[in-house]
């Protein structure tokens, strides 16, 4: 039976090995949440020619001021452009409900804040966990489908869900550094895209 011990061996040898990715840092914290909604369901390189568009736009005005029109032209390298105008005219309302103050958000207990992300459009669980992990600086686990694939084919679980996997993994984020938590989720993605169904590969990490 794969423990606790186990998980942690996998994850902190994964590090190890990938190092340090050092993703969503950005000073405009604004820039690295968009980023989060213009990722969804395309490439990272899509992604990037979109935010790059909208470099100039991003704060809080410009972005409630901004035509959706306009921004949807902005942002069309990013694909489904429609649905993702809405869901940042959607974000930029949330926020400024929120007197667009990040330090208010100190208050809230980290379930809260995930509860109030998912009420906002285009918001899912994995997109929740990676504003709570990078934006708002939460210890939380992104169980992507990378992270359920990695794990599955070690053994683990088997987890069939986002949550099933969260819940499982979750409790392993309390008492590790921040930087540290924020590095699992990357090279998991970085492993990932490299190694995605050498089972070879993934067991050096267990067993190492």
């Amino acid at each position: 039976m794969k423990t606790d011990k186990d998980k942690l061996r996998v994850l902190n040898n994964l590090v190890d090995h990938y190092g340090y990715q050092h993703w969503w840092e950005d000073e405009n914290r604004l820039s690295d949440w968009v980023s989060m909604i213009l990722i969804q369901q395309t490439t990272e390189k899509n992604a990037h020619k979109a935010l790059g568009n909208l470099e100039p736009y991003l704060t809080v005005e410009s972005l409630l001021e901004i035509e959706l029109e306009t921004l949807q032209e902005l942002i069309r390298p990013a694909g489904f452009f429609k649905q993702k105008s809405n869901y940042i005219k959607a974000l930029i309302d949330w926020f400024i409900s929120h007197d667009s103050d990040f330090d208010k958000f100190h208050t809230y207990s980290t379930d809260e804040l995930r509860k109030e992300l998912l009420t906002i459009k285009g918001v899912g669980s994995e997109t929740a966990d990676a504003m709570l992990l990078y934006i708002f600086e939460r210890n939380v686990f992104i169980a992507d489908q990378y992270a359920i694939h990695l794990f599955n084919r070690l053994g683990f679980g088997p987890y069939k869900t986002y949550e099933e996997m969260r819940k499982d993994f979750i409790h392993l984020t309390e008492s590790i550094p921040h930087k540290l938590c924020k590095e699992w989720h990357a090279v998991i993605d970085v492993h990932g895209k490299h190694f995605n169904k050498d089972k070879t590969m993934d067991e050096t990490f267990l067993n190492s």
